[in-house]
């Protein structure tokens, strides 16, 4: 059974010199050409993750409070 390589072969491939290196210029930079400064991000507000915090809280004592109340009314 063949398998077929998904790319072109190695020895068709432009621009490879003798043992497989590269040209200068021939491959992308290793980082990107933008430079300076972006405008500056706003500080994400801490009023809804305390809120959520709070009312999960809340939830879990609920559902805590409900069993010890069927717990002592079970053994009444």
């Amino acid at each position: 059974m063949s398998v077929e390589r998904p790319g072109p072969e190695p020895e068709d491939a432009p621009a490879l010199d003798e043992g497989g290196g590269v040209q200068p210029g021939d491959t992308p930079p290793d980082a990107g050409q933008t430079s300076g400064l972006s405008h500056p991000q706003p500080m994400p507000g801490r009023t809804v993750p305390i809120l959520a915090f709070v009312l999960i809280g809340l939830l879990i004592l609920g559902i805590a409070a409900f069993f010890v109340a069927r717990v002592f009314a079970l053994f009444d």
